[in-house]
């Protein structure tokens, strides 16, 4: 997943000493004092831009990754925000380039490079220090992506959805690898949870435990829930809808009734509705299991099994595409 790979986004402060130690020692090279300033000055503004655009280029082309990431990306840390950012540090690369440049032309003439020299850094300096709370926010976008888990889109996909509480984490860690936290109390899962699940010796499935989603209006949900509905819009092959008979979790089952309509509305794949904590009350007419017996749980998983063995015969059948000629 692309946001591993970015480093961590040095401070103005750490960009400028960086690039100043390095121009001294290439200054230290030259015995004579104003080619030693002019390859100083030549020096701090080439590393200076070297460094910001390595910055620029840590992060991934947005726009070419897959829904999911976008929509989580602007969710958690705002994508307009960070566009606009990664356009300010490339706006510093190029000007601390421009001005190094122009002060090293400047300089050959052997007029006062002493003063040149520090007239260039500070004008560098200044640059660099007008991008620093871009840099700072950057760097705390990058700590937030990077937990981000990956996500295949090559996998068949199984997102387990419903309110807090309901038992989607139990169930995922009965039947994937992912290890989610459980508790007795809503919101335990805080993001996206990806396990997967092997299916004889070349192939698996992907499971995803989704945050709990309340039934509300869009625009009063929170990063939490976004993400979940985001997950369910994006990547989901077969929804698992999970209800609590019991009421337990909080909420009625009338109010459960209503999301699940919801994202039925919000997805064109399958959504089976199965219920939980069947040792306690079931609903006559859907699936029930127990995550705390592991009653019908294995029945569960058979059920969704056969959309991923429809899903590899659709396949199977579909004749492969011509390739369109340029």
């Amino acid at each position: 997943m692309e946001f591993e790979t970015i480093p961590t986004v040095p401070t103005a402060d750490e960009v400028l000493d960086r690039s100043l130690r390095r121009a001294a020692a290439k200054k230290k090279l030259k015995t004579n004092i104003d080619k030693a300033n002019e390859e100083f000055v030549r020096a701090v503004g080439s590393a200076i831009h070297d460094k910001l655009k390595s910055v620029v280029s840590s992060f991934p082309s947005f726009e070419r990754l897959p829904p999911f990431y976008q929509e989580v990306t602007d969710i958690l840390v705002s994508l307009d925000r960070i566009k606009k950012s990664l356009g300010a540090v490339s706006w510093a690369a190029d000007q601390a380039r421009i001005v190094g440049s122009g002060y090293t032309r400047s300089m050959r003439s052997g007029v006062d490079t002493d003063q040149k020299r520090r007239q260039a850094v500070a004008r560098i300096a200044s640059i660099v220090h007008q991008v620093e709370d871009d840099l700072a926010f950057l760097n705390e976008a990058r700590n937030i992506l990077r937990k981000l888990p990956h996500v295949s889109e090559d996998e068949f996909t199984v997102v387990v959805a419903g309110f807090p509480n309901v038992g989607k984490s139990s169930f995922i860690r009965l039947v994937s690898t992912a290890e989610p936290e459980i508790a007795a109390y809503p919101f335990t899962t805080k993001g996206v949870i990806v396990g997967h699940r092997e299916i004889g010796k070349r192939d698996r499935i992907q499971f995803i435990d989704t945050p709990g989603v309340l039934e509300r209006p869009a625009d009063e949900r929170n990063p939490i829930e976004k993400q979940a509905v985001s997950a369910i819009i994006n990547t989901a092959d077969v929804v698992l809808f999970i209800l609590d008979a019991s009421e337990h979790c909080g909420y009625s089952i009338d109010d459960q009734i209503r999301l699940q309509d919801e994202i039925r509305q919000l997805v064109d794949v399958p959504v089976e509705t199965v219920v939980n904590k069947a040792d306690i009350r079931g609903i006559e007419g859907y699936p029930a299991m127990s995550t705390l017996t592991g009653e019908g749980v294995d029945e569960v998983l058979d059920l969704l099994l056969t959309y991923r063995k429809e899903a590899t015969q659709t396949n199977l059948r579909e004749p492969p595409q011509p390739e369109t000629q340029e």
